[in-house]
């Protein structure tokens, strides 16, 4: 079975655009831009021998203020860039109860049947409260990117950092545990 390394997009490749203290997803390219030092981040992940996914809710395409090809967009360009194996992405809202919306684990199991992927040995990244929620859902390590962001953890991460870089050094430690 394989290791991966979950990925949420906004906060983690991807600046956030940050209101009132609340990280929002870009809607437009030009807001889409690329967080110092992910390529370097993902690239070492990748050689160290690192299944790459990007696991995102989008619910703002059920929601109408974007729409779903901008966001494919995004998605597809960052496939050609860097060295992503899959990218999941739940459209839905939280109140639709889908179970790949994160909180839930749905995006991470499903992956683990589609690339054989031993979760428990596996690790989630995120600048989110659902993202630890979800990497703990699956069995994964959980890496919360703290941006101090208003809002509130719901459970403890396994770790905490300042980025992507930061996180790489405590994946690789982590996994020759």
């Amino acid at each position: 079975m394989q290791r991966a390394v979950f990925l949420d997009r906004d906060g983690v490749i991807n600046h956030s655009l940050v209101r009132e203290g609340r990280p929002y997803a870009p809607t437009a390219q030009e807001e889409f831009s690329i967080i110092d030092g992910v390529p370097d981040a993902l690239n070492t992940l990748h050689e160290a021998g690192f299944l790459l996914i990007i696991v995102t809710n989008q619910p703002d395409v059920a929601r109408g203020l974007v729409q779903k090809d901008i966001v494919e967009t995004f998605h597809r360009n960052l496939l050609k860039v860097f060295p992503l194996d899959d990218i999941k992405v739940c459209y839905e809202t939280e109140e639709s109860g889908s179970p790949y919306y994160k909180p839930r684990p749905g995006m991470l199991l499903d992956a683990g049947k589609e690339h054989d992927i031993d979760l428990t040995k596996s690790f989630m990244v995120g600048d989110r409260w659902r993202d630890v929620g979800c990497g703990h859902a699956a069995g994964c390590f959980t890496i919360f990117i703290d941006y101090g962001y208003s809002e509130k953890l719901t459970e403890i991460p396994d770790a905490t950092c300042h980025g992507l870089q930061e996180a790489v050094p405590i994946i690789l430690r982590h996994s020759c545990l």
